[in-house]
């Protein structure tokens, strides 16, 4: 007989991606018999199971919807790459609404093809932002800009930093575009401090997520994130930093690793939260 689940503190969140081999209804099985209160959920397994069924799966339990994961990929140079791009985040804002969640993440998206201008690349995000905030807004969806490490500059998100992030959500109202702040992507940045007051003091701060930076990195770095505790961030300084800049949400863990995903997921919970009361709260 497996060991009772240990029960996650108030502001714990899971992401979906953490315990990815459970199913949709076992993550909600799961959590809620951990006591955890939130999930951050991705588009494509919740699309599979149904936006719809998997609302009702979710809301029934008592769960609320901390981010949807992902929109974004803004970048394309092209009318027709454009288009698409606002056609799916059209639909991933109406997906967003019909969960409840509190958020839904951007990543941004990478540098098109051949193409070396940062500066402009950028720029193409805030021209469709233009067209999707109004879209999110009529929605009662808050759109999240999610700066991920500068490794990813390339091929996933010319947004960088904290600040980038606010350079682009600050042009439209705090209650449509706000960032997203994840640990294993800002722990590096000295500005941080500063950019989270920031953030904070235009209410700015969106989500909170967080994560451990492992080294050596594996192949294939986006599988890298470590378990809570394994690796260089200070992790309750990362809250705290959140904290201190007014932020009072949820934290939500989200880990990319294959070594969680082999193994039993109730057992992975338990570690989670675990790790998060000895790291985090």
């Amino acid at each position: 007989m497996s060991p009772a689940p240990a029960q996650a503190p108030p502001r714990f969140s899971l992401n979906q991606e953490t315990i990815r081999q459970w199913s949709l209804p076992e993550l909600v099985a799961g959590c809620t018999a951990a006591g955890v209160g939130a999930v951050g959920l991705w588009r494509d397994p919740v699309r599979a199971f149904g936006v719809r069924e998997a609302a009702k799966l979710v809301a029934g339990a008592g769960l609320r919807v901390s981010s949807l994961c992902r929109g974004g990929f803004f970048t394309a140079a092209d009318p027709v790459g454009r288009a698409a791009a606002l056609d799916d985040n059209r639909r991933a804002v109406e997906e967003a609404a019909e969960l409840g969640a509190d958020t839904l993440v951007l990543v941004s998206g990478g540098l098109p093809g051949g193409d070396r201008d940062l500066v402009t690349a950028r720029s193409r995000i805030a021209e469709i932002l233009g067209e999707l905030a109004p879209w999110a807004a009529a929605h009662g969806v808050r759109l999240g800009i999610e700066p991920l490490h500068p490794m990813y500059a390339s091929d996933r998100c010319v947004v960088s930093t904290l600040g980038q992030a606010l350079d682009l959500a600050e042009q439209f109202p705090a209650e449509q575009v706000g960032v997203v702040a994840d640990s294993y992507h800002l722990w590096w940045d000295e500005r941080l401090p500063a950019d989270l007051l920031r953030a904070g003091e235009g209410g700015r701060i969106a989500s909170v997520q967080v994560a451990d930076w492992v080294t050596p990195l594996p192949e294939g770095v986006l599988l890298g994130r470590g378990q809570l505790g394994d690796g260089s961030i200070d992790l309750r300084g990362f809250r705290k930093l959140a904290d201190a800049a007014g932020y009072r949400g949820l934290v939500e863990v989200e880990i990319f690793h294959p070594g969680l995903w082999a193994r039993d997921g109730s057992e992975v919970l338990r570690e989670v939260i675990d790790r998060y009361h000895e790291h985090v709260e």
